[in-house]
């Protein structure tokens, strides 16, 4: 949220149609939130704070608006904007009525208890910081975050600097600090020798061999089902078992959700929690993982069956007649022991 000292640039001059707008909005926002329509008074709250916002001169104004409409987002079960917006209102206190700031201050803890508080702080000032891969959208030292719980990546790169790293997994109502210092990237001018050419020796010419039955085009096929079977089945347990990690991370936070009172109809309300993006998500990433895992795991198998069955199969193109005796079987019997043997070529 942009404050006015923020702002670049001349402003507008306030008039008076911009202040009986604001006026108006206010006023209607005010009779809806007394007649229970809250969906109603946060739309008119947002739209007086928005129009306020070219009248930076009334800063009192703004701060009202600013924690009327967080507690009406607090009312709506939208915990994070609500905390963002009561936190700036806060920040200008000295413009507020003791009476108005308690009720705000109120407002704000009630919001951050279904958060994660992080005072992230940042050097350079003006390195780019990214949560869970979005821009947070502006450039300072010190950042005052508040994140949904559960696992966090906070990332921050700057033109000349390294990159740091944070991941967070963390409860609600918890709070971090976190100092990101990215250090300066040295710039090397020495230029790399070219290097130098390895000698080859000469070897005795290798005397020729017997061909194998590997060499020919089956024995390739069969090499390559092989290293299939085994490529595709590994690929398909990582996925079976990113599928149960992400079941767990969805059990959690419906256990948590359970914990905090919110019913499994929530997520089906016009305003949802912010929440049930978050288990949207997993459900998502759990069918995904779960159908690559199954799908992978039975073309291991059938890969496998089809290479095993070529062990067995005459694939002597161009001869007259199929060769009968390639593969050959005798009874084997030892201590404790019974069964075949399989020899012969192929």
């Amino acid at each position: 949220m942009a404050s006015a000292a923020d702002a670049e640039g001349p402003h507008p001059t306030p008039t008076r149609a911009d202040d009986s707008a604001v006026k108006d909005l206010v006023r209607r926002a005010r009779k809806a939130r007394k007649s229970g329509k809250l969906n109603e008074a946060y739309d008119a709250y947002k739209a007086a704070f928005d129009a306020a916002e070219a009248v930076p001169s009334e800063l009192r104004e703004r701060a009202e608006l600013a924690g009327e409409l967080g507690l009406c987002e607090l009312a709506l079960r939208k915990y994070r904007e609500a905390a963002e917006h009561l936190t700036w209102s806060l920040e200008q206190g000295h413009v507020l009525t003791d009476e108005v700031r308690v009720r705000f201050e109120a407002g704000q803890e009630k919001a951050a208890s279904y958060l994660v508080r992080v005072l992230l702080s940042v050097d350079p000032p003006d390195a780019e910081v990214l949560v869970d891969g979005q821009r947070i959208g502006r450039t300072a030292r010190t950042h005052k975050l508040f994140l949904n719980p559960g696992r966090r990546m906070l990332r921050a790169h700057a033109p000349g600097r390294g990159e740091d790293l944070h991941v967070i997994s963390a409860d609600a109502g918890s709070a971090h600090e976190i100092t990101m210092n990215l250090p300066r990237v040295a710039v090397s001018t020495a230029k790399e020798a070219p290097a130098a050419p390895k000698a080859v020796s000469a070897s005795p010419a290798a005397r020729p061999e017997a061909p194998s039955p590997w060499a020919s085009w089956p024995g390739t096929l069969r090499i390559t089902g092989i290293g299939l079977t085994v490529a595709t089945a590994s690929l398909g347990s990582v996925f079976m078992v990113h599928a149960r990690a992400a079941d767990g991370d969805l059990a959690e936070l419906n256990g948590k959700l359970d914990d905090l009172g919110v019913a499994s109809w929530a997520c089906r309300e016009p305003s949802p929690p912010a929440t049930c993006s978050e288990l949207s998500r997993l459900r998502r990433q759990r069918d995904q993982f779960a159908a690559l895992g199954t799908g992978l795991v039975v073309a291991s198998g059938v890969i496998g069956a089809t290479t095993i069955a070529s062990f067995f199969t005459d694939f002597g193109l161009g001869q007259a007649e199929p060769r009968r005796d390639n593969v050959a079987l005798s009874p084997m019997a030892a201590p404790g022991q019974l069964g075949l043997v399989a020899h012969g070529v192929w």
